[in-house]
Order: structure tokens, then sequence, then C-alpha cells
């Protein structure tokens, strides 16, 4: 037979809390004694004699002790963080009037509107990246002084520090995809990639940008259908609107045709474009070129037609080549092929 003896029950045993409270309160008693900070050496030297006054006077001086140094803590940090702002703010308005992205971009403005974009563009990257920056500098600054406070009160931040490292961890691991963006977002302002105005052409989606930010990049496509993309997902960038553009026009006519009697007609065409007051130097950036035979076949000869422009009109102009080829074709009695070549 089995006797059953009961167990002692267990002590209630003080709360981690407490523990803390406790183990914080016998750090400042301790300090005040040995005569670390401001307040307690002057109290030590007042009343040497330890037994001459309370128990609860350590303590008290303790406190408003740390107090003090945890307040000229925050203030030094404030003053710092003030001063970080002021050259972050002042590096990035420097960045925004600087001429690097056209040194970067091999841009040459050709007029005072081209000038105006860019400056403009210049300006949002700078504040944005300003903005970031200050914010990094806010959160590296304050958490410093917040650490040396809790130091200070004899709270040990090992255990905080590892329960942050472990937060960040999982909140990483969770929104690996908004720190990808971010970061992406980043490169792309600093390397100026595109701004708004460009017409891009993202992979996933081809527009002109209405807006960019560091997570996303807003485009509105000739549909009028507006996409938002995630600057993470963009793995390449075509831009149509840095520098110049080309636009390349294929002139087909029949096999039957005179080779030599169409390409001079065809020069002709895009010397008077060229001459034209209203796109010379305006529009159109270099003389047009018109190529020999591009393609030929049983049924079609194709002429190309090139001619540089400025970014954003090379629809613009080759609609109006076509338009001017057409009508000297009509008055010359020449006739446009099909377009299916060998």
């Amino acid at each position: 037979m089995f006797l059953l003896t009961p167990s002692p029950s267990p002590t209630p045993s003080p709360s981690s809390f407490e523990d803390q409270l406790n183990k914080a309160g016998e750090h400042l008693v301790r300090a005040c004694t040995e005569g670390d900070g401001l307040i307690c050496p002057l109290l030590n030297a007042t009343l040497p004699e330890r037994a001459s006054y309370p128990d609860w006077i350590p303590l008290v001086a303790g406190v408003a002790d740390v107090v003090l140094v945890a307040l000229l803590i925050l203030a030094a940090a404030l003053i710092l963080r003030k001063i970080a702002h002021r050259l972050i703010t002042r590096l990035a308005m420097r960045a925004g009037e600087g001429v690097l992205p056209e040194r970067l971009r091999r841009v040459t403005p050709t007029e005072d509107a081209t000038a105006a974009i860019l400056a403009e563009r210049r300006r949002q990257r700078g504040e944005t990246l300003g903005s970031v920056l200050r914010s990094i500098a806010s959160v590296v600054i304050l958490g410093t002084a917040f650490l040396t406070i809790a130091t200070n009160f004899g709270i040990p931040i090992a255990p905080l520090l590892t329960s942050v490292g472990i937060l960040g961890v999982a909140v990483g691991f969770g929104a690996q995809e908004l720190v990808k963006d971010f970061i992406a977002g980043m490169f792309m302002l600093m390397e100026d990639q595109y701004g708004v105005g460009d017409v891009i052409d993202t992979g996933v989606a081809v527009g002109t940008v209405e807006a960019v930010t560091l997570r996303i990049t807003r485009l509105r496509d000739a549909d009028g259908k507006v996409w938002y993309v995630r600057n993470g997902t963009i793995t390449r960038v075509g831009n149509e609107s840095q520098g110049w553009s080309r636009a390349v026009v294929d002139v087909p006519v029949a096999y039957s045709a005179d080779a030599v009697r169409v390409q001079d007609l065809l020069k002709k065409i895009t010397a008077e474009l060229w001459e034209d007051e209203e796109y010379r130097d305006k529009v159109i950036v270099e003389e047009p070129k018109v190529f020999g035979m591009e393609q030929i076949s049983e049924t079609a000869i194709i002429f190309r037609i090139t001619v540089k422009t400025v970014p954003g009109e090379r629809l613009a102009v080759s609609r109006e080549v076509r338009r001017r080829v057409k009508r000297a074709f009509d008055d010359n009695d020449l006739s446009y092929a099909t377009l299916t070549v060998a």
C-alpha cells in the first residue's frame, strides 16, 4: 500500500517586473553610495556618515541623479538630431541644385522648358532622399539615447536587444518584399533612372510616369489605364524620354519601282523636313537619314528613314514623315507595296 504524502505548496515568487524594479533600486542605491553621477557626490560630501541619514535618501538621490542624466542625454540627442537634420537638408538641397544628373545621363538641355523639368526632378529626388536620411538619423540617434538612459537606470539591455533582434528578424521575413521595394526605390532615385513625365517600359507596363515614390511607380498607358508597379519587381526599364529618341519609318514600294528614283524622292522629303523651321532644332535634333534598300522580296522593296528627335516626339515625327511620303507618292504616281516580305 502506497502512502501519499502531501507535497509542500510552492511559495509565490515575485514577478519578473518586481525583480527588475528591485534590481534597478539596488543599482541606484549602490551607484549613489559609491558617488556616481552628479547629485550623489554632493550628497556624500554633505552627509559623509552613511548612518546619519535614512535609507530612502540614497534611493531618491539616485533616481533624481539618473533622471537628471537622462534629461541631459535626451537634450544632447535632440540637439545632435537637429544638427544632423540640418546637414542632411543642406546636402539634399545641394544635390537638387547640382549638375550631376546631366553628367550621368549625358544630356545637354537645349530649351528652358527642358532645363526646368530636369531641375524639378533633381529637387524632388533630393527631397525624397533627404527625408529618408533624416528618418534614419532620427532612429539611430534617439535609439542610442534610449539605450543609454536604460543603462543608467540599471535596466539590462541585453534581453531587450535580443528581443528586438528576434522581432527584427521576424519583421524582416514578413516585410522582405517591402524592404526590397524601398531599396530598389532608393537606387532608382539616386541613379535618376526615370522621373515624372518620362515614358518608360517596365516589362509589366508601358506608359507615362505620373508619380514616383520609394515603394511604387505609377504609370498611365496609352489607353488611360493607371498601373501601380512596385519598384522591387522592376528588373529592367526602357526609358524613351532621356536624351533623345529615334523615329524609324519603313517605306515599302513595289519591286518593279525605280529604286534610285524612290531613294532620291525620300531624300528630298527628309531634306524639306529638316529645313522646316517648325521642326529643326525644336523637334528634330539631327538631319534625317535615308538608308538604302533595307529589305527586298519578290513583291516589295523597303526603304528605311530614321529621324533623331527630342524625347517624347518620336511618334509625332513618324506620323509627319508618313504624311509627307504619302503626299509625295501621290504627286509622283507611286504606290505602296504590301509589308509582307521574306
